[in-house]
């Protein structure tokens, strides 16, 4: 269980921390307080993605086995 609450929790802060960067960037570009903006978006969704990651992980992983034995 251990295990499972910190991969969420990297996994969650690397793909929120990027995709909200990313989403900044398309929705308004090179705005002049574009980090500001992109941190309070990655605060909102940051916590959605723990949780997310959490209660979705181990089906996913199991997913991804069945996918790879099938590869």
């Amino acid at each position: 269980m251990k295990h499972r609450i910190i991969f969420a929790i990297l996994m969650s802060f690397t793909l929120s921390l990027i995709m909200s960067a990313w989403v900044t960037y398309v929705n308004i570009g090179t705005h002049p307080d574009f980090v500001g903006i992109w941190m309070h978006a990655w605060l909102l969704a940051w916590p959605a993605a723990g949780i997310i990651a959490f209660i979705s992980g181990p089906f996913i992983h199991k997913l991804a086995h069945r996918i790879a034995e099938k590869i």
